[in-house]
């Protein structure tokens, strides 16, 4: 490992001086908008921090689009902003790429590709993405790590933590200590190359019936901790696809395409794709999804997609007996009726598209607006309740509900949810789950859950 990777003490302390350049100022600023009540440019703010985390890349900007996503993590005038944070981090220079690329495949590198461009094609928060051709002709993606993101993973860490305690501090209707854990496993376990590339593997099995999903070949001799090598996937992004077809039938097929590349590895393996931002897939001309980041994924007991499932029974047949033992089953401690009450407004928000055997658009029940106001209904409520404490579960579950909530109201899908959820979990049964699950992350060398 060259010495610009290791988690270094020098490492740590040069990126704890550009965070809090970075975000110092803004943190000064909002203290005093608060506590002295003066006006220091309240919607100026969240795009100065949107600036300065886009111009940091790193785990600092993958922690703002994945808090952007959790409902309620962030105040709106942040989330709008953060939201945007997606794959537009400017790209590092051609001598960067050329002594990164000798650092992970040796001096002669550039002999084991006929064809590798050194000015990148996309460039997000951990790397960037580099076209290629193998040897034999193959359209080939590079995902190329930046430097010192081992010291800046556990610099930004740090950070974080003392920001959410200071967030609980002034409102406390989200614990957010096991939100934290969660986000920490996740973004360390981001920076290891080789088990991305594992995770592919696992996804191409997990999805190998599904012919309108694609995932890429794993290119395992041309990777390393900091490199990954994958087959080239043509396609476009979602929002462009959208912009030049209006097909009613068209766009229900990639929203249908998005739902069972989600959630057929969560209903059958108990595996979720946690991160369903824009940059993460494209859309091929004919409405299939090609999946391209495998990074941040959860595994999960049996025990908890079983409780996803009691949960929605529970709601669906006013079963509140169920209900309970859902969120039990979840790790949730010391709840009372009236909490239970309120997680319920919240869950019947998510599992409303999936209550009646319809058709029917995802604005019927899930509409931005309606969302808006549930989450602050909720968010007030647990705040008069002293607060709720989530399992850290939650954080990737939920981000992929509203994150492919997002989707399909981009697409204004008109589909009978209630039907294709019906096929995934009529046969559910815990035991078969986790031996499926335990066969297939050995098959793909992915480490069984802790």
């Amino acid at each position: 490992m060259e010495q610009e990777d290791k988690n270094s003490f020098s490492g740590r302390l040069r990126r704890y001086a550009k965070v809090t350049g970075a975000v110092g100022g803004l943190a000064a600023r909002a203290a005093g908008q608060r506590y002295l009540g003066l006006d220091l440019g309240k919607q100026q703010m969240p795009s100065e921090l949107k600036s300065a985390l886009g111009n940091l890349k790193g785990p600092v900007m993958k922690v703002a689009q994945i808090l952007a996503t959790i409902p309620d993590a962030l105040p709106e005038e942040y989330v709008k902003e953060l939201q945007q944070l997606q794959s537009n981090a400017p790209s590092m220079g051609r001598l960067f790429v050329k002594r990164r690329m000798t650092g992970e495949l040796g001096s002669d590198w550039k002999n084991r590709f006929s064809y590798f461009d050194e000015n990148s094609v996309a460039a997000a928060s951990l790397g960037q993405v580099h076209r290629a051709n193998s040897l034999d002709g193959t359209e080939l993606a590079c995902k190329l790590q930046y430097p010192d993101m081992g010291s800046a993973v556990e610099a930004d860490l740090r950070q974080l933590r003392i920001a959410m305690s200071l967030y609980e501090r002034y409102d406390s209707a989200i614990k957010a200590s096991e939100i934290y854990k969660e986000l920490s496993a996740r973004i360390r376990e981001e920076l290891d190359y080789l088990r991305e590339g594992r995770n592919m593997t696992l996804y191409k099995m997990m999805l190998a019936n599904e012919p309108n999903v694609n995932v890429p070949d794993f290119y395992e001799d041309l990777s390393t901790e900091r490199l990954i090598t994958m087959s080239w996937l043509k396609g476009s992004s979602l929002l462009n696809y959208i912009a030049t077809n209006e097909n009613q039938e068209a766009r229900n097929h990639v929203a249908i395409n998005m739902f069972r590349a989600w959630y057929i590895p969560f209903y059958l393996y108990g595996i979720i794709h946690g991160d369903p931002h824009l940059g993460n897939y494209s859309i091929t001309e004919e409405g299939d999804v090609n999946l391209m980041d495998f990074g941040c994924i959860r595994v999960f007991p049996a025990s908890f997609v079983k409780g996803v499932i009691d949960l929605y029974h529970g709601l669906r047949d006013d079963n509140e007996e169920l209900a309970v033992e859902a969120y039990k089953t979840w790790g949730f401690e010391n709840l009372d009726m009236e909490t239970i009450n309120v997680l319920n407004q919240w869950a019947r928000f998510v599992y409303a598209p999936l209550m009646e055997d319809k058709i029917r658009s995802i604005q019927d029940t899930n509409s931005g607006a309606y969302g808006r106001e549930v989450v602050q209904k909720v968010h007030r409520e647990l705040r008069r309740l002293n607060g709720v404490k989530p399992p850290r579960e939650f954080v990737l579950m939920d981000r992929a509900a509203i994150g492919l909530g997002s989707v399909f109201l981009h697409l204004k899908a008109e589909v009978n949810w209630y039907k294709i959820f019906q096929d995934l979990i009529n046969d559910f049964d815990p035991s078969k789950l986790a031996n499926r699950q335990e066969e297939i992350l050995t098959a793909a060398s992915v480490p069984q859950p802790e």
